[in-house]
């Protein structure tokens, strides 16, 4: 659907190999981070490892990944643009979801402190934050009817976001057509936020 656009599958959590295979990449103009793990626990149950895990992925690789492509960035003087996936559930308590909600939201904050930073270099970052997203997480973690159908009736459209909804919304924060955007979130929720 985007020609020129090459997505890379690596392990981001091994900082070494992102760095060998993002900076090998490059040149680049656009960046979108859409890595994430959800792994759910209740608050007294969350391990150590489920932490550590989702740090790494959720947070940890989007500021490692992104500290790479904006060094070529500016090194080569063009302007450019991020898009951070971060999640609903960055604005709004889930239960199970202790670890997923608060590295979502720290993915937010994270993304306005680099719109604000990457500015003067004329790179502009932004959040999209959908609700439940029908990929394979999605129906892992939502499969359940009752589970889903609570979630559901909090949404004023009636339904869980499709990849096309989050992919149209990346690509208009993309585009030119929002170039006095960065430091933003876009839900993508179905008014899940104001219900």
């Amino acid at each position: 659907q985007c020609p020129g656009i090459e997505p890379l599958c690596l392990d981001l959590a091994d900082w070494d190999a992102a760095e060998k295979a993002v900076g090998a990449a490059g040149p680049f103009e656009l960046l979108v981070n859409n890595a994430a793990v959800a792994e759910l626990q209740p608050f007294l149950e969350v391990t150590r490892a489920a932490l550590e895990r989702s740090l790494d992925v959720n947070f940890g690789a989007v500021l490692h990944v992104s500290q790479i492509v904006a060094r070529q960035m500016i090194a080569q003087g063009v302007p450019g643009a991020i898009v951070n996936v971060s999640s609903q559930a960055s604005q709004r308590a889930l239960r199970d979801h202790a670890v997923y909600c608060s590295t979502k939201s720290a993915l937010d904050m994270l993304s306005k402190v680099m719109a604000m930073e990457l500015g003067p270099h004329k790179i502009r970052v932004n959040t999209v934050n959908p609700t439940v997203v029908m990929t394979d997480m999605g129906r892992i973690n939502w499969s359940d009817p009752q589970k889903s159908a609570a979630m559901i009736n909090r949404i004023p459209l009636g339904k869980f976001a499709e990849v096309e909804d989050v992919v149209n919304s990346i690509l208009f924060l993309l585009s030119d057509k929002s170039a006095m955007t960065t430091g933003s979130s876009l839900m993508v929720d179905g008014g899940f936020l104001v219900s």
